[in-house]
């Protein structure tokens, strides 16, 4: 990612990693937050929710980004089975500079499986440095 706000491109994309759908933490999580979900089933939304923000927050951990401002438009389209590797990627979608020292990026993340079908997606708005 680039070192600052005014370095991002429209149209760039940007990996954020990848982490598989293991099967000690499927059941740890089944039996924490989802009553009645069975690991036949695969990672339930909100675990596939958790992969996502877990690989967003750790590629975004050296980002000029300052702050997350929302995340909108949730779209589950699968839930992946145990042993599954999901990628993701983000894709700048727009930008705005706010004053001399911050603006404002649009970015589409999608989270992919093996076979690049789109499993989770959502937009979010963030605060970047100048």
């Amino acid at each position: 990612m680039p070192a600052s706000f005014d370095e991002i491109e429209i149209g760039q994309a940007v990996s954020l990693g990848a982490a598989g759908v293991d099967a000690a933490a499927l059941d740890a999580f089944i039996a924490a937050f989802a009553p009645g979900w069975t690991s036949g089933q695969g990672a339930p939304d909100g675990m596939v929710f958790a992969i996502w923000s877990k690989l967003d927050a750790m590629a975004a951990a050296d980002w000029p980004q300052t702050k997350r401002l929302g995340v909108d438009a949730l779209r589950w389209m699968r839930n992946p089975p145990v042993g599954e590797l999901l990628r993701c990627r983000m894709t700048v979608m727009a930008k705005d500079p706010v004053g001399d020292n911050k603006g404002i990026v649009i970015a589409q993340h999608d989270l992919l499986d093996e076979a690049g079908r789109l499993v989770f997606s959502c937009l979010t708005r963030s605060v970047f440095s100048r």
